[in-house]
């Protein structure tokens, strides 16, 4: 099974919401059609980023590509019921190293 990486910044928390809501929107997302491998939440240039690593079903090479971006997708727009965001990545694991999808 392939390995995934979404990464997305975080700007700002909309009212009302704690800080924990966010990793829990992605998690909960992403939960609906893929494992979740891990998450964590880094500081990078002083800006809050979310990642979560994800395994999607075995296809096609493109499938497998396209899938891991849909969902991506999906989890960042559960993300934005609590959150503010900003730029979003998807990685792929390919020979040790990540590279952008």
């Amino acid at each position: 099974m392939p390995s995934f990486q979404a990464k997305l910044k975080v700007t700002g928390l909309k009212p009302g919401n704690p800080p924990e809501a966010v990793m829990a929107a992605a998690v909960e997302a992403l939960e609906t059609r893929h494992h979740v491998e891990s998450n964590q939440l880094d500081i990078v240039g002083g800006v809050p980023q979310i990642s979560l690593r994800f395994l999607v079903d075995s296809r096609d090479y493109r499938g497998e590509n396209s899938e891991a971006r849909e969902s991506a997708a999906m989890m960042r727009d559960a993300v934005e019921r609590v959150a503010l965001t900003g730029n979003l990545y998807v990685l792929r694991r390919s020979r040790g190293k990540w590279a952008p999808v």
